[in-house]
Order: C-alpha cells, then structure tokens, then sequence
C-alpha cells in the first residue's frame, strides 16, 4: 500500500545493542572502558508507534513510521467530531493538528485492528512508546524491570500532551479514546532514566533523550529565542526557539516543546515546520527511477545543467506537511520537455527541499515577527555543497554549516552529560568546530520568479487523492472505527547512541 511505513520494531532494539557492542570493541584499544562512561544518550525519529506486551516483551504490531498515511480518512472522520469541525480544534492545547503524522492516530489505527490489543489494555499488559521509550524499557530489563518512560519532546509529538501541564491530557486521551494507563511517564530531556541492564555497558547510566529534531536544535547551540536550525535528512524539519512561552502560528506550523534540560530547569518552546519528503526523494530517484546506483552522485548529476530548464518537482508523496498540512496532495514533477533530461529532474529535486525549506521560512518569520538573518543546518543531506548554495540562493540569507553535520548526535551527548552533572551550563561546552557559510550569489528578482513558478506547482498537485470522506467511513465503518488492510514496507530508522566520556585522571 502506497500509504503504509513500517519497521520491525526488535531490528531497532537489535541495531542498538550491535551499535553499542562495536563501539565498545572500536574504543577498547584505546584504554576506554564502561567505567570511563559516564552516560548514554538517545535521540530518535519521533512519532514512530509501538505497543507491546510487557510481561512478553512481544511487540502487537510493527512500529508505524512517522510519515505513514494509512489514517487519513481516520483523520477526517475525527475533525468532523470535534465541535469546529476543524482540524485545529486541539492546537491550542497540543499545538498540533489533527493529521496522520502524530501518534494518537497511529495507535487508535492499531486498537482498532489488532484484536490483541484490546484484550491487553483490559488485562493492563499494554504499553506504549515512541522508538526512545521502546528503546530505554529494553536497554534497562525489558520484562525484567525495564524502565517505561519518555521525555517531553518526544511527548508533545504524541497530540496527547498538554503543552502547559506537559502532561498526558484526559481530555484528548478520550476524544482519540486511548487509554492513559498505556503511555509512558513523562521526564525532562536531561537526567537519569535507569542504567543499562546488560551487556559491555552494563551499569551505565542513560541520561539523556531528545527527539532527533529537538536534538539538532541543542546540538546547534540554539539556546536563545530567535536562535533556529534546519535539518535535511528523510525529510526536512526548520524548528525556531521561542523561548519559554509557546507561541501559536497562524500559518501552518506546529507548536512544540524545545528541550527541558533538566528536571527542575525550564521548559523552551519552538516553532517548526516539517516537511515530509527531503531525503527520500533522493531515494525514490536512486530506487524508482534508478537514475544512479548512490546518492551522493545526484550532486554531479545536477552539476550538469546550469538550471532545471522550467522543470519543478513537488515530492507531495504522503501529501503535503507544513504550512499546509493537506494529506490529499501527491507528488508532481511539471514543466517536462524533449530538451528535459535527467540532470534536469536531479537538480529539481534539489531545488525542491529549498522550495519547501523556504515556504516553512516565510510562515516563521509571519508568526515570530522577527525573521532571521542566517539559517544553520545540519543532517546527512548537508554533505551536498550545492544543494546548500540552491538554499541560500533560494532563500535570500546565508546558510551556516558546521563542520561536524551530525548536530543530532551532539544534542543528545550534551543532555546526556548534563544529566549525569558533567555540565551545569550548556552555553559554556566549548563550539567542537568551525562553521562554513554559502551566501546567495543571484538576484531577488530570479529569485523570487523561481519561487513564484514552484508555487504554482504546488497548486497542481494539491487535492489529486480524493476521496469522499462520508461514503468511505460508511462503507468500512464497524463500531465506530475504520478498518483496515494490513502491508508492510521498510524504512531506514537512524537512532543515535552518544557517549559523554569521564576525562581520565
């Protein structure tokens, strides 16, 4: 099925535990041992869904993918139950709309269709978690005491949280009908969870947690309001600091908790915008339409061309996230000629992430007032030179670039080290390298024509799924749930595991 994304959810543990056996063996040579370690810290895909058993440790159903859409017409049926019949009705609560993307549709998806379920919620044996809860209850015992926690980042992307509480709401438990005795506790993004209950880092303690976005926002050192960073990777997410209060957008973006570095420290908010398909359109040439055997050859691909020739591409493929949040979109590539070739595409495709990175900018600086100067970035995508000179040519500002691109990485080893006191103040961690900009090099007035010419594509490719909503729900409707067929298709889960190391005597 087109919509469906899933993962085995014991890969994801196995990965884990194979990604810390052969660090320890790569560090063993160099005199480091577990008891140099003073913590771990995670970060992952957020959103991603798991329920499982927790006296087996048997996993219900696949972890459902963050851009999985299998629910859209469960969203649907759901906005018109809220009293606006709107899909904003909860924002002022969670900050969120009502969209296959959050993880109160994913699970509602899996109590409806796996029978199991049900029985286990009565018997109080289910669990729920995102990829860093099923992650920490397995390192820490699994069904021999492990640890059922998350932290508020990861929380708040739930559409279960109040973003004022920061706790699990009733009130949006019982519209979506789940259960609070199945989610997770909610912890601060920097302290001590539990320690690892086996192997080489037995003992150790696990003391950081943000989600992979949040994680590149501390990894940036966006520490003050205003501060801002954009990550490239499977999609593509621009999340801005605004400081302590929540601020509600009026164009599209979600509001989200930032980090809570520490139990009795403050909450930050931020603004972000996501966009679904960055990375994956790079996938989907290198895989679909086999146009190079690795994806790092699509930057000399676009190389070879000095512009698209008027193609564009909207990779809409689990239609479109921020600031429109219109699932019924689908991809279009537009503007084809006989002169078109596949230097063309692999440019547009480029281009497209700049296009969709600037769309989320502009709603930004709407809503916050103050638009920024530069934007940093980070993630694997980072590593294509001329994709970051397109977004700054794009965008109009300087595009900064550390040298260290897994900023993700870097977040979650400075929660991790403050967790566990290795720092009280993250502002002082000296800045580990240098940073590289790329200035716009054209005009506002190509500039601008460009971005004109991509917002009329994406006009084109908005409302191409459609589906009367009222018919659908009648003709699978059974109890007052939607049923489902059942797929799977994989996707690559990145989940970082840091070290903050003790400093030998």
């Amino acid at each position: 099925n087109e919509d469906w994304l899933e993962q085995d959810p014991y890969e994801l543990v196995e990965s884990v535990r194979e990604c810390i056996t052969v660090v320890m063996d790569k560090v063993k040579g160099r005199g480091i041992t577990s008891s140099l370690i003073r913590g771990i810290g995670i970060t992952n895909q957020r959103e991603t869904t798991i329920l499982w058993d927790k006296t087996t440790g048997k996993c219900f159903y696949n972890a459902i993918v963050w851009c999985d859409n299998r629910t859209q017409s469960l969203a649907d049926m759901l906005v018109l139950q809220t009293p606006t019949e709107k899909k904003d009705y909860f924002r002022p609560k969670c900050g969120l709309p009502i969209h296959p993307y959050f993880s109160a549709l994913k699970i509602r998806w899996i109590m409806d269709n796996v029978p199991e379920v049900q029985i286990a919620m009565a018997e109080g044996r289910c669990l729920f978690g995102t990829v860093d809860t099923w992650i920490i209850w397995n390192l820490t015992g699994g069904t021999k005491g492990g640890i059922h926690v998350t932290d508020i980042t990861n929380a708040c992307r739930t559409m279960l949280m109040d973003l004022q509480s920061h706790q699990w709401d009733p009130e949006l438990c019982s519209f979506f009908g789940i259960p609070m005795s199945i989610l997770p506790q909610i912890r601060s993004c920097s302290e001590v969870y539990g320690t690892v209950a086996d192997g080489s880092l037995k003992g150790v303690r696990i003391s950081g947690c943000l989600g992979d976005q949040q994680a590149a926002l501390v990894g940036q050192r966006c520490f003050q309001k205003g501060d801002a960073k954009n990550t490239y990777g499977t999609g593509c997410f621009l999340v801005y600091n605004t400081g302590t209060q929540p601020v509600r957008s009026n164009h599209g973006l979600l509001t989200t908790v930032a980090y809570k570095l520490g139990p009795n420290e403050p909450v930050y908010y931020a603004l972000e915008g996501s966009v679904a398909i960055a990375g994956l359109s790079v996938k989907w040439l290198r895989d679909n339409l086999l146009f190079f055997s690795e994806a790092s050859e699509i930057e000399n691909l676009a190389r070879q061309v000095e512009n698209t020739a008027d193609v564009y591409f909207v990779p809409a493929f689990s239609g479109l996230f921020a600031p429109y949040w219109e699932h019924d979109a689908r991809g279009i590539i537009i503007g084809l000629s006989n002169f078109t070739n596949k230097s063309h595409i692999c440019r547009a495709t480029l281009e497209a992430v700049c296009f969709q990175s600037r769309e989320i900018l502009e709603a930004m600086n709407q809503d916050s007032e103050l638009p920024l100067a530069s934007l940093k970035v980070d993630g694997g995508m980072t590593v294509n030179t001329l994709l970051l000179q397109l977004q700054a040519d794009i965008l109009g500002i300087p595009v900064e670039h550390p040298k260290m691109a897994e900023t993700t990485v870097l977040g979650a080893t400075l929660a991790a080290g403050k967790g566990v006191g290795l720092w009280r103040d993250l502002n002082l961690v000296v800045n580990p390298s240098s940073n590289k900009f790329y200035y716009p090099r054209n005009s506002h007035v190509d500039r601008d024509g460009r971005y004109s010419r991509w917002k009329e594509a994406v006009k084109r490719c908005k409302h191409w799924h459609k589906t009367d909503v009222i018919e659908r729900v009648q003709a699978v409707k059974y109890k007052g749930k939607l049923i489902f067929g059942v797929s799977l298709v994989g996707i690559v889960l990145a989940v970082g595991l840091i070290f903050a190391l003790r400093s030998r005597r």
